[in-house]
């Protein structure tokens, strides 16, 4: 290794267009050629956080971090602290009102300009660009060697919905698909290192519309449709979808694209009408059923996942139930499920929080207290079942074990004398143990 380099350390807390981010920017910085990946924050020369402000747990721990990476930056002041993602958004030069001793601030759309900084750091004050340029991070993308056979890329950033409890419209800005084109090409580049599995991601994916320089249209049910046509892309995932965009065009694709996995996160956040006018969710229960009767029709076997917020304000116990009642009426499989806790500048933050935390918490444990039996449920009901995996990594490589994902994100064991990384297979489910599936080959595909 050239003993030039410098080292850098990324912490991460977030969604998957963190996760992303993240990805974005070791590979820019490895292609700058000046600087090389640590597991070892304490030998870091360049300390990078990368985090969300969608809770306010996060924002605190935020501050925590940077507390404990002060101490190491007082021992070699040296070291250049940066912080990046919607939080750097979101509150900018006030970061540095609680944490002096960072050197940079970056936001969601300029996280591509780090090399940058980090050379005129060496010679100037603290830098901070949080603008919204926009597409530009997306011309800098870098396709790095050795990824995994399942990858995520984002196809587009933004929200245009600003739900009354939501800070990404503030923190990412409006929505902005990326050209059909450049994500098609950027598959192709992934497909060549050998992946099988994409997930597209977005803050609402399903508000995707793209338009060429030929003025050839392209709406997310069509680029699903172009994806698929990529011979070596075997299984399509896609997340976060809002139900008030979840139209037939894109229902009717589950009826002929048996790439597109028989498992969808649609967030509905509440079971009430009454809470879900306060946030700002502009359809009702009933239309949430409707969108999932339809799949249903289309793929019988398809597993919903779910979004909830515990405690919104103005939420009653009767309101709760009626979340209850729609998670029961579901069957949600899984979900993210939070307390609410109030953004700066959004307006939900203005409402009244009439709900003292002991009694959101009690909701909270209830709900994914029911949520984690029906999960349990829909797990059971595999054994003795055919399922397809994608295998992924080596569970024990001496015992010839690898470790493969189903469709609905079950992990599953498989023995075989020969190398199937990569593979898709077919398997036949013997055993459940602990939420991990034991699955004997029945045959693979090529």
């Amino acid at each position: 290794m050239n003993q030039n380099y410098k080292k850098f350390y990324i912490k991460t807390w977030g969604c998957q267009m963190n996760e992303y981010d993240s990805l974005m920017i070791t590979n820019i910085l490895k292609q700058n050629k000046k600087y090389t990946t640590t597991n070892l924050f304490y030998e870091a020369d360049i300390l990078i956080l990368n985090t969300c402000s969608i809770r306010e747990k996060a924002y605190e721990k935020l501050f925590h971090q940077l507390g404990r990476w002060k101490i190491l930056k007082e021992n070699n002041p040296n070291i250049i602290i940066a912080v990046g993602g919607c939080v750097a958004n979101q509150e900018g030069k006030n970061i540095l009102k609680r944490a002096k001793h960072i050197d940079i601030i970056f936001g969601t759309q300029t996280l591509h300009r780090l090399p940058d900084m980090i050379n005129q750091r060496i010679k100037k004050k603290p830098i901070i660009d949080i603008t919204f340029p926009k597409l530009e991070k997306f011309k800098n993308i870098l396709i790095p060697k050795n990824i995994n056979y399942s990858t995520s890329i984002s196809i587009m950033e933004g929200c245009n919905k600003y739900c009354s409890f939501c800070i990404v419209p503030y923190t990412r800005g409006r929505e902005i698909s990326r050209p059909f084109h450049d994500i098609l090409y950027e598959i192709s580049r992934l497909v060549d290192q050998g992946v099988k599995e994409i997930t597209l991601l977005g803050q609402n994916v399903n508000s995707y519309y793209s338009i060429d320089e030929n003025g050839k249209k392209c709406r997310f049910s069509k680029l699903l449709q172009l994806i698929s046509h990529i011979k070596k892309i075997k299984r399509i995932r896609f997340i976060t979808s809002n139900p008030m965009d979840f139209n037939d065009d894109i229902i009717n694709i589950y009826y002929n694209t048996p790439k597109i996995v028989s498992f969808l996160h649609l967030p509905i956040q509440s079971g009430s009408n009454r809470i879900l006018k306060l946030m700002k969710r502009p359809y009702s229960i009933r239309k949430y059923k409707e969108i999932i009767n339809k799949l249903i029709l289309a793929r019988p076997n398809i597993q919903i996942s779910s979004d909830f917020i515990v405690g919104f304000p103005g939420e009653t116990a009767h309101d709760f139930q009626k979340t209850m009642n729609i998670i029961s009426d579901i069957n949600f499989d899984m979900s993210f499920s939070f307390i609410y806790s109030p953004r700066p500048g959004t307006p939900a933050s203005k409402l009244k929080d009439n709900i003292n935390m002991t009694e959101k918490k009690i909701r909270l444990n209830i709900l994914q207290n029911q949520i984690k039996k029906q999960a349990k449920k829909w797990t059971s009901k595999m054994l003795n079942s055919h399922q397809t995996i994608l295998v992924e990594k080596y569970f024990n490589k001496n015992k010839n074990k690898f470790l493969g994902k189903t469709e609905n994100n079950r992990t599953v064991i498989v023995k075989s004398n020969n190398n199937i990384l990569g593979k898709l297979i077919k398997v036949y489910i013997t055993q459940i143990k602990n939420n991990i599936l034991k699955g004997k080959i029945i045959y693979k595909y090529l």
